[in-house]
């Protein structure tokens, strides 16, 4: 089992821990939250911590939003660009499932 620091899905990051390091604002991050473009997950107390997954999804959002596109429209791509992932597995999944010898005809 990977360490909590191996685990790209672990939030150990603070907002301000992630401006920092993706030079961002703070106000930035919590308006990707309130936008439901990027949702960390919360402590305890109730503060946004970022995962090393969501960072890199920050990032990505950073640069399109600096590309003059909406968070709207960032929202949307990334909704998308999902359903295209796991169509993509479904899709593999059925022709390892036809290409297994019990499924041919």
């Amino acid at each position: 089992m990977p360490s909590l620091f191996e685990d790209e899905h672990a939030p150990l990051y603070t907002v301000g821990q992630v401006a920092e390091i993706l030079g961002v604002q703070p106000a930035f991050l919590r308006r990707l939250d309130g936008e439901s473009v990027v949702q960390p997950s919360r402590s305890d107390g109730g503060q946004r911590r970022y995962s090393r997954a969501e960072i890199g999804r920050v990032q990505r959002v950073s640069e399109m939003a600096g590309e003059g596109m909406t968070l709207a429209g960032i929202r949307r791509i990334l909704v998308l660009e999902a359903e295209v992932a796991r169509l993509r597995q479904e899709l593999e999944r059925e022709r390892n499932r036809r290409a297994t010898p019990s499924h041919r005809r």
